[in-house]
């Protein structure tokens, strides 16, 4: 995924899919250098991790 469509997911109010590793996740921060970005797993597990934005991948 790139830096813009991180942004436009970040900003948007629609839910948009978003798969990390094959798992479904939410982007819940940009980092500064736009390079990564911290998500956590849909569902009742609030595990964060930083990831690269390349890795992320959006399920139409």
């Amino acid at each position: 995924m790139d830096l813009n469509r991180v942004k436009q997911i970040l900003s948007s109010s629609a839910e948009i899919d978003v798969v990390y590793n094959g798992a479904s996740v939410w982007i819940d921060h940009l980092s500064e250098d736009g390079r990564t970005a911290t998500v956590h797993l849909r569902g009742p597990l609030e595990e964060r991790t930083t990831v690269e934005i390349s890795e992320l991948q959006e399920r139409f």
